[in-house]
């Protein structure tokens, strides 16, 4: 079939997926029985069918056309095959918009934990990827550890062949076996060789197997829980945030240990293919994983990460959505006392969906969960830096909740922005006032009382205080200044930490050198200071969620 006939029937397909109707959904059908049978003849038509497909696999009309995306997605191996015999230059599906299509690598210096994690699961899928390599110097400066006698080649010779030393070190044991194993054997705290490790910098190719990629990749779920689609998706306009926040929150089920884990390797699947990395996912605490059905075939996982893990003020949440099975974004939260940092991402192939609707739905669980009424988002998930949220009118998605800029000078430009919006039909800002609007914090909050509280806050600023106060007072000496700090807050609050365990003492080190920038402490009512060490020992608890709604009940804090 001629390439311009394969680009009509692509385009006929893209524009049937967004509208609604029994002809509508039977065009699909027929459309992707067309499809089918056909050779597509270039990489670009081949990764706009695969996305096409997937939105349809999230979204389907009916249980035919669900049938047929997911079988024409099950023989994109033998499409990437077909196209690489051809000679195709394929470079365009390492685009981590679009990486992960089944019958393709990935490959990346993906951090020690991530390749500790892939050669644990997937063995015989993931090998070390010379080709990349480009900075053989750090090798140099590691290895003769490992390797007997290197650094007489290391230290004074040029073009070392690293990978023959490796090969010959290694005896019959896999070089990325044999290496991860050198580097678990070292007499450190995992910390610290996850610091050495990266700074190798080694790329690493995975070649997942089908249901690992993004094309194959599903949460399972039964034929008669999947949500067909028969009439129009739910618009931006039709969700209002204040009133979603105000909804009940849904059942929140927390999962077995081994149901947890099982959802934890699917959020790294998803994260890895994308050459991305969220902590939580990473990190996560199989333990304490929720799960919340919230309908239309929506199911969404809720992690915290482990007491060792945590941050040392803010409580860490992440989530991970799922569409009629197929992983579509994600969510991280990081919050203190009622306010919290929202990430939202929604992959770029779903964001056709009911994207407003998902977004809100997951404030509403968190919202209930940690208590938090404040909602703000970080400059560069509105384009700061970013231009694809630029190009994707980002701002413009979450002013329309009722975020709003906590730069008073940038409100005013919102301001004759609606004004233009409103008065010129047709109009949309420029990308060069986008970027501008991008330089400012939004801020969304449910409460009225307190508007404003948060607009100058963050966290990094207690952190820079902390240095300052550090280097005048303890001549840069953070162990003298921690110590000093742990004193000072057990006399003024009357604490004593004997018997605590290891994550309670180091939530304690980080109230106390918080807390070294406060001078009232001492004249703190008894109360207050109880509920003080309830707060830093929960931090260490089970789950941050009762962390963070004790911080709520301590104005003084």
């Amino acid at each position: 079939m001629p390439h311009t006939r394969i680009n009509r029937l692509l385009d006929q397909l893209d524009e049937l997926k967004s509208r609604f109707g029994s002809r509508e959904h039977h065009l699909i059908e027929r459309t992707l029985a067309r499809l089918a049978r056909q050779k597509i003849p270039d990489v670009d038509s081949l990764i706009r069918y695969h996305e096409i497909l997937l939105f349809l696999s999230a979204y389907p009309q009916s249980g035919r056309s669900s049938q047929l995306a997911e079988s024409q997605l099950r023989s994109f191996s033998k499409r990437v095959a077909a196209l690489r015999e051809t000679q195709v230059d394929l470079a365009a599906l390492d685009d981590p918009e679009v990486s992960g299509i089944a019958g393709w690598s990935v490959i990346d210096s993906f951090t020690y934990h991530i390749v500790r994690w892939l050669l644990r699961r997937y063995p015989s899928q993931v090998n070390f990827d010379w080709d990349w390599f480009d900075d053989s110097n750090r090798l140099g400066e590691t290895w003769p550890r490992f390797m007997p006698l290197l650094d007489e080649d290391a230290f004074v010779e040029a073009n070392v062949p690293y990978p023959e030393w490796l090969r010959l070190a290694k005896g019959k044991t896999k070089e990325l076996t044999w290496l991860l194993g050198r580097f678990a054997a070292l007499r450190k705290p995992e910390r610290e060789i996850a610091e050495l490790y990266n700074s190798q910098n080694l790329f690493v190719n995975w070649t997942p197997s089908y249901r690992a990629t993004r094309t194959g990749m599903r949460l399972p779920v039964k034929p008669r829980n999947i949500f067909y689609h028969p009439e129009p998706l739910i618009q931006r306009r039709e969700v209002s945030l204040r009133d979603e926040l105000n909804q009940p929150a849904p059942v929140l089920k927390q999962l077995s240990l081994k149901q947890g884990e099982a959802i934890l390797d699917l959020t790294r699947e998803a994260s890895t293919l994308r050459y991305r990395e969220l902590y939580g996912f990473t990190h996560g605490d199989p333990r304490r994983v929720l799960h919340a059905n919230i309908g239309r075939g929506v199911d969404i996982f809720v992690m915290g990460v482990p007491p060792e893990r945590r941050l040392p003020l803010r409580a860490y949440h992440a989530a991970m959505i799922f569409k009629n099975g197929v992983p579509v974004g994600y969510f991280e939260g990081l919050s203190i006392f009622e306010r919290m940092e929202s990430g939202f991402n929604l992959y770029y192939t779903f964001r056709d969906g009911e994207t407003a609707w998902l977004y809100a739905r997951v404030l509403n669980i968190f919202r209930h969960l940690l208590g938090v009424t404040v909602f703000t988002l970080d400059p560069y998930q509105i384009g700061y830096e970013n231009e694809e949220g630029i190009e994707s009118g980002a701002f413009w998605f979450y002013r329309k909740f009722g975020f709003r800029p906590t730069s008073p000078e940038l409100m005013k430009v919102v301001l004759n922005e609606e004004k233009k919006i409103a008065s010129r039909r047709g109009y949309r800002t420029p990308p060069r006032t986008l970027r501008r609007l991008a330089e400012s914090p939004m801020i969304f909050e449910l409460e009225q009382t307190g508007s404003g509280d948060w607009d100058r806050f963050q966290v990094r600023n207690l952190g820079l205080a902390v240095q300052r106060r550090m280097a005048a007072m303890h001549s840069s000496n953070a162990e003298n200044f921690k110590s000093a700090a742990v004193k000072k807050l057990a006399r003024a609050i009357g604490v004593r930490s004997d018997g605590w365990p290891n994550a309670a003492l180091s939530a304690l080190n980080d109230f106390a050198v918080a807390l070294s920038l406060v001078k009232d402490l001492r004249e703190w009512s008894d109360a207050e200071k109880r509920a003080l060490v309830s707060i830093i020992r929960a931090k260490s608890g089970a789950d941050e969620s009762r962390y963070l709604k004790l911080m709520q009940k301590h104005a003084r804090l």
